[in-house]
């Protein structure tokens, strides 16, 4: 296959999975507008749609997505060979492309990582922030961070925090104006503060142990966000219950700043883990960053 054809699929590969000629152009290391040329050359050339266009958005037709399936687990592979050879070098070396929440980006990868890339100069990390539960594969993405709870069962996974407890606080001022929640269904008659899943664009339920028993509530208020530490100072500000990690909430509790209630309904939730595709070879690098990751208390 001439060189040309092969740089052309790639091109293709890349707009699919990330479903933006911007982002894929980054990606790729090339324009956008030389992206676009290369793709309605593709098109041209094989006589048929790859990928439908709007204003807004790009996805696959039919055709095209039946191309990405066919060719993207050869070019995986390929990859992933290419940069196992960096394993008869020294140091490995090579990019390694992460997404996780605002919170386990704080308070896991970067506490963990900020030595481990001093050490590894040779290694790249993408890290993109997103709170919703992300499909590494189709989105390009080495691995993802989730809690143990929400990990899907068709990927491989590594526990690489502790134990998470998840706490509703306020600030004290709130509870002159309101009373204190003795169950969490009184959380239904208080303002709260919410937190927007943005894969799915709904608010996260509120999660409780009663007895054994999970119990999930829908919480309502004046405020939402898809950033935790945006709710933690709207609570702070006293506009509502917050609903976060007892880690990230700790230093106020102390300061008095918050408060926090209803603490026999809130359990230990498994903590975060680092979860990725199945595939044959892993890169040295993305071994290195794994180890690196891995919790060990």
């Amino acid at each position: 296959m001439p060189r040309e054809n092969v740089n052309d699929l790639r091109a293709f590969i890349a707009v699919a999975q990330e479903r933006n000629f911007t982002r894929a152009a980054a990606r790729i290391g090339v324009s956008q507008s030389a992206l676009s040329h290369t793709i309605r050359q593709l098109e041209e050339r094989l006589g048929v749609r790859l990928l439908t266009r709007t204003t807004r958005s790009v996805a696959p037709t039919e055709a095209g997505q039946r191309l990405l399936d066919g060719i993207a687990p050869h070019f995986e592979e390929i990859d992933a060979h290419v940069e196992a050879l960096g394993a008869l070098r020294d140091v490995p070396a090579g990019t390694v492309r992460l997404v996780a929440s605002d919170l386990a980006i704080s308070q896991v990868l970067w506490p963990k990582l900020k030595p481990f890339l001093s050490a590894h100069p040779d290694i790249k990390l993408e890290i993109t922030l997103d709170n919703g539960l992300n499909d590494v594969v189709s989105e390009g993405y080495d691995a993802g961070v989730r809690r143990g709870e929400h990990l899907a069962r068709d990927m491989i996974s590594a526990r690489i925090g502790p134990d998470l407890r998840y706490i509703v606080v306020a600030a004290p001022a709130l509870f002159d104006r309101f009373p204190r929640p003795e169950h969490p269904r009184d959380l239904a008659d208080l303002p709260c503060i919410n937190f927007r899943l943005q894969s799915s664009g709904v608010n996260f339920a509120w999660e409780f142990q009663e007895e054994g028993h999970l119990l999930r509530v829908r919480v309502e208020g004046q405020l939402a966000f898809n950033n935790i530490f945006h709710c933690l100072e709207a609570a702070l500000d006293g506009f509502g219950l917050s609903y976060m990690s007892a880690d990230l909430a700790e230093a106020h509790l102390k300061a008095g700043r918050l408060v926090q209630v209803l603490d026999d309904y809130c359990p230990f939730w498994d903590g975060f883990h680092l979860y990725y595709p199945n595939r044959r070879q892993a890169s040295p690098a993305f071994r290195a960053v794994l180890n690196a990751l891995r919790h060990r208390g």
